[in-house]
């Protein structure tokens, strides 16, 4: 009578394993744990907060550019462009070449009471160049 004294293969092993309920619950929340970190760290998930947020600020870049857009095609097109960008050319401090795309009205965008700021500024940079 011969009795087998080898291991069985690891492939019999893998069948006949049966794992405890507390192992298979453990074994769940870390691959859960692991998702949501991998996830956020580099898999370019965010929180709604952040993704709202995100959102905003590209709204407000992208709303900032078209105003600039249309500053610099107004003041291109207004009948006395070249003595005002000779007039705004020779103020040196950015801030008062805000004020003075401002006060032109350059940087009010049409059905708007008041000047676009971000568009101000991006206006002035335009000009500038």
């Amino acid at each position: 009578m011969a009795t087998q004294s080898s291991k069985p293969s690891l492939a019999r092993r893998w069948e006949d394993y049966q794992p405890a309920k507390s192992t298979l619950l453990w074994a769940c929340a870390a691959t859960v744990v692991a998702t949501l970190i991998i996830g956020f760290n580099w898999g370019g998930w965010v929180t709604g907060g952040t993704s709202r947020a995100l959102a905003a600020t590209a709204g407000d870049t992208a709303r900032g550019e078209l105003a600039s857009a249309v500053c610099v095609d107004r003041f291109n097109t207004a009948p006395d462009a070249a003595a005002k960008l000779v007039e705004f050319k020779a103020i040196t401090d950015s801030y008062q070449k805000w004020q003075f795309i401002e006060k032109g009205g350059w940087a009010t965008m049409p059905g708007k009471t008041s000047p676009d700021r971000l568009g101000a500024q991006s206006c002035a940079v335009a000009l500038a160049a």
